[in-house]
């Protein structure tokens, strides 16, 4: 077996969930080190794209989303930036919240993500750690002017 097919894809799924002029970014600890990132994560093996969506809504936020719209899929190379090997397909979904959302603690913890509503305009991509979520934001802020 070569190196090159050892790689493999990491498929992930994100939500960009909007209200009125704010967006809804995750706190989490990733690697122990506190990131500002979109809300989603890693599809499992066996799911469908909006099936993994709502799963990680559920894990993270304790409630499905509705009126999910495709608005973005990597179309560029992006290797992940936690282990190296694998390449990154991500795919992001506009959404809103089936009700309202409520933070089970004050810091993000090993598994729970605390989420803050960030205004649109004062939101720098730069704040994300994801670069491909900065690249999403930058398009999102494009397709609204």
């Amino acid at each position: 077996m070569t190196d090159k097919q050892k790689n493999i894809f990491n498929i992930r799924v994100y939500a960009l969930i909007i209200d009125g002029d704010y967006i809804l970014i995750s706190r989490e600890l990733i690697k122990g080190k506190e990131v500002l990132k979109f809300p989603g994560g890693g599809l499992e093996y066996g799911e469908g794209l909006i099936e993994g969506l709502q799963r990680e809504s559920m894990e993270e936020m304790n409630q499905t989303l509705k009126n999910i719209n495709h608005f973005y899929t990597t179309d560029f190379f992006q290797k992940c930036q936690f282990n190296g090997k694998n390449q990154l397909i991500s795919i992001y979904y506009s959404a809103e919240l089936s009700s309202k959302l409520y933070n089970k603690f004050k810091k993000p913890v090993k598994d729970q993500p605390v989420f803050i509503w960030r205004k649109i305009n004062e939101f720098k991509d730069e704040e994300l750690k994801l670069p491909i979520d900065k690249h999403v934001f930058k398009l999102y802020k494009k397709s609204q002017n």
